[in-house]
């Protein structure tokens, strides 16, 4: 390793190239969620309950999953599905 300029610390360096790779990871999970949640109402719009509850389970194991690493909170996580699961269910059982 080169020397370092005065004031820079390795960890320092570590801790920034290791945050780069979180956010890339983070932000492509994200980017799969919001594409699923687009894919649902999609489908709603379609009127095709098939595809909307196929793609709405996807969407709701994608979310569990980022909650459970802690990508989106639990309660974000948790509104999404809510309102998700809601607009399906007016899909299949209109009032």
């Amino acid at each position: 390793m080169t020397k370092l300029k005065m004031g820079r610390h390795t960890s320092a360096i570590k801790e920034s190239r290791k945050n780069i790779a979180r956010h890339r990871t983070n932000s492509q999970i994200k980017n799969q969620i919001k594409q699923l949640i687009k894919d649902v109402s999609a489908a709603i719009a379609k009127k095709d309950s098939a595809a909307a509850k196929s793609t709405m389970l996807k969407a709701f194991t994608a979310l569990d999953k980022a909650a459970k690493k802690n990508i989106l909170s639990k309660n974000n996580a948790s509104r999404k599905k809510s309102r998700m699961a809601l607009k399906v269910k007016t899909l299949v059982l209109p009032a």
